[in-house]
């Protein structure tokens, strides 16, 4: 009987591993490239008893250190061993997300894994495993665009170290990055990518934006520098979002006797008229936004992006100040005891 029992087990952990193969080598292969990225960086305190260590890159890694406390202390994000440790990149990317749209309709693809559940993206630690990726998605006529993260979150899986890429950055977009990460160790909701990359972002951006004022005053230049670069992004991710909404209605105003090529035409011009109307944005910086799309214009992906990162930003800066009166701290609270982390 045993032997029965223990030979029907064995047959199902076969047909299991058999049907979820690829998931399984995924998940393996991601695992390897993490715990190698654990492995490899090095105790902060190393780096800032370097002499070599440049003081401009010492003085980046006692701002995330100050961000850190800030976030624990202040806004109350979890507390753990993330961002103690420095991982040299040397001058290469780590990551690359592969992300999916469907050409004529603005409904992302999703891929579903154990715990975390479904989300709009997967990444790789293989740059050629990404392509390979995007390729066949593409010959599924998905849209399809690759990116390399400035950070990710394990969810407290792992021991997240700083990456020497994240020290380019300036102050404030620093200090937003490490909390927008940290959130995502404290607050997560399965199946609500929406809701958890929008929350990570509106307390970064607020979070960063206190813990400047705190530390270097409203006149300082980390903090003045801080509010154009936030007011610029605003103002790109509001014109982005109304342009979605707009493309959106373009792509409801398709028929299916429509032929294929005349709606990728009436696509393309209009994504270029979108593209065109960022310069008219009146920014602090003057750049002209359209220069990055001279050889390539986006495509639905690019779009989607701001709907999982920046569509609830103007209802959650609602809710923060009229129920929460303005303090961060008692928002994050409120959503940590609504919404644990995994």
């Amino acid at each position: 009987m045993m032997k029965k029992i223990s030979g029907a087990i064995l047959l199902v952990l076969i047909v299991l591993c058999v049907y979820y193969w690829s998931l399984i080598t995924y998940g393996v292969g991601q695992g390897l490239g993490q715990l190698k990225i654990m492995r490899e960086a090095r105790p902060v305190e190393e780096f800032m008893k370097d002499p070599s260590f440049p003081d401009s890159l010492k003085a980046k890694l006692k701002l995330i250190a100050r961000a850190r406390r800030f976030a624990i202390d202040s806004l109350g994000l979890n507390d753990t061993d993330n961002y103690k440790t420095l991982y040299d990149q040397k001058g290469q990317e780590l990551m690359w997300v592969v992300t999916a749209c469907e050409p004529f309709r603005l409904n992302e693809k999703r891929w579903d894994f154990p715990v975390v559940g479904s989300v709009p993206y997967k990444g790789y630690f293989d740059r050629e495993k990404a392509i390979k990726e995007k390729e066949a998605l593409e010959r599924e006529d998905w849209d399809v665009s690759i990116r390399n993260p400035g950070g990710w979150s394990t969810l407290g899986w792992f021991t997240d170290p700083i990456l020497s890429g994240m020290l380019t950055r300036s102050d404030g977009d620093l200090a937003s990055l490490i909390m927008h990460e940290m959130v995502h160790a404290t607050i997560y909701v399965k199946d609500s990518s929406d809701f958890n990359e929008n929350l990570a972002s509106f307390i970064g951006d607020r979070g960063a934006e206190e813990f400047l004022l705190k530390i270097f005053g409203d006149t300082s230049r980390q903090y003045r520098t801080y509010a154009f670069e936030d007011g610029d992004y605003r103002k790109v991710a509001e014109h982005m979002l109304l342009a979605t909404r707009k493309l959106d209605s373009l792509y409801h105003a398709f028929s299916e006797s429509d032929p294929v090529i005349v709606k990728k035409e009436k696509k393309q011009a209009f994504i270029q008229r979108i593209v065109d109307a960022i310069d008219t944005l009146s920014l602090s910086d003057g750049q002209k936004r359209s220069k990055r799309f001279s050889k390539r214009l986006p495509n639905n992906t690019y779009f989607m992006s701001f709907k999982t990162y920046e569509s609830k930003h103007d209802t959650m800066k609602d809710e923060w100040i009229r129920t929460f009166n303005h303090n961060l701290r008692s928002m994050i609270n409120h959503y940590k005891k609504e919404y644990p982390s995994l």
